[in-house]
């Protein structure tokens, strides 16, 4: 065993054992786990160097997760998310398939606007779950599609988090990804909400269903169309500056503070001081990931860690890279969804997108779409963990068993394009 496989598993063994035994936070267990890795690599005084450049190497990311969630929770706070809620249903409570649509959007969104499908299951997917209990489905049905519009929602634009670690690292700027992860996540949203519900939901009655949407009509007739002003105004700046280009972008964190900004006066009353840190505190274990994330991956790029990585990947026979892609990021997201976009995303994008000669982009797309299934992983499985938490199901392996087929569709989809990543950008 070479000196840098014995620092990998070093870390490695180091992570498991703060996050599985002492029950340490993800990104304390990753802080521990550089700083093993530093000094048995021999870093000596350039470690503490090691873990601020680590710390600092997705400021950008940390920071639009922050000021995502300030937003997510002042649209909260502000009635608008239940506002919304109460109009799809009041609206499509007679095509129960339109409805599971929609519904399934709503549980993706707080995920498309922060990368994190945590935020989504425990935002969104908490509000949802009574509605989706209301119509009749089963909580193992209810958790699972939660949880799968929880991995889609974080992969979906226009803020795909385990894209833009990629990105970092293979130095390709995070542009033109709009399309191509709507062409990958939208469909598979479509398909799985009506595979998993539909069954279930057509028997929906909606006389039954309107007691308990009481409290969100009364806020929906009280603040009128204004309530969804924050929803309309961070919809107006992405396509500004994200799709038509017009003018300097002004970059995702900022768009969000300003339609959270106008949330404060356009339903319920808010206070400033309670409901931002209440944010960041919601924010904070995602941050702490990233941090944790970027230190684990500078500490192995200085001792050569990550270097023994990328050579076993490209070592493998080539009939074995797209199954090797599809099993071992995934697995790998077991222990962190983002630490395998680093570790294993970058190598298997630069076989796909250089070596190969596909299309970056498609290629980038595709890969953190198989990188989301490392939140259903156990034992960590954030998503469905945090699922069968806000359903009520005792026992997570019932969700994560009724998810297996659509995990599976899910993979063989993002290796589709992965193979024709150059066919599918012809698209776009």
């Amino acid at each position: 065993m070479t000196g840098y496989a014995i620092t990998f598993f070093l870390m490695l063994g180091v992570f498991m054992v703060g996050c599985f035994v002492l029950k340490l936070p993800v990104g304390v267990s990753m802080l521990l786990a550089a700083l093993s890795g530093a000094i048995e690599g021999g870093l000596g005084t350039e470690t503490v160097r090691m873990m601020v450049e680590g710390e600092f190497g997705y400021v950008d990311t940390i920071l639009t997760i922050g000021c995502a969630m300030v937003f997510m929770k002042v649209i909260e706070d502000s009635g608008a998310l239940d506002a919304l809620s109460s109009l799809i249903i009041e609206k499509f409570h007679k095509r129960p398939a339109i409805l599971l649509i929609l519904i399934m959007l709503i549980i993706m969104f707080p995920g498309m606007i922060t990368g994190s499908s945590t935020a989504a299951v425990l935002s969104a997917g908490s509000i949802m779950a009574p509605v989706l209990a209301l119509m009749g489905l089963d909580a193992v049905t209810a958790g699972s599609i939660i949880a799968m519009g929880g991995l889609l929602g974080m992969i979906a634009p226009p803020v795909n988090t385990a894209a833009l670690i990629i990105c970092a690292g293979i130095d390709v700027p995070y542009v033109g990804f709009t399309g191509p992860l709507a062409l990958i996540t939208f469909p598979l949203a479509i398909l799985f909400v009506l595979l998993l519900g539909y069954k279930q939901a057509k028997l929906l009655d909606y006389e039954k269903l309107k007691p308990a949407l009481v409290k969100q009509d009364e806020t929906r007739k009280q603040y009128g169309l204004k309530i969804y002003i924050p929803l309309i105004v961070l919809l107006l700046l992405m396509v500004v500056f994200k799709i038509l280009r017009l003018g300097e972008d002004i970059g995702m964190p900022l768009m969000f503070l300003i339609s959270a900004f106008t949330g404060f006066f356009t339903g319920k009353k808010i206070n400033i001081l309670t409901t931002v840190p209440e944010a960041i505190r919601t924010a904070a274990p995602v941050m702490g990931i990233l941090m944790g994330v970027g230190m684990f991956i500078e500490v192995m790029t200085a001792t050569g860690v990550r270097g023994l990585v990328v050579t076993s990947c490209l070592r493998l026979p080539p009939a074995m890279w797209l199954l090797a892609c599809a099993v071992s990021i995934p697995l790998f997201g077991a222990v962190s969804s983002y630490g395998a976009c680093s570790v294993l995303g970058v190598p298997f994008a630069y076989i796909y997108a250089s070596l190969l000669g596909g299309n970056s982009v498609v290629v980038l797309a595709a890969i953190s779409l198989i990188a989301s299934c490392g939140d259903m992983m156990p034992p960590t499985a954030l998503a469905g963990l945090f699922a069968a938490q806000v359903t009520g199901v005792k026992e997570y392996t019932k969700i994560l068993r009724r998810c297996l087929v659509p995990m599976i569709i899910l993979l063989v989809w993002a290796c589709f394009f992965l193979a024709k990543s150059k066919m599918i950008a012809g698209l776009f």
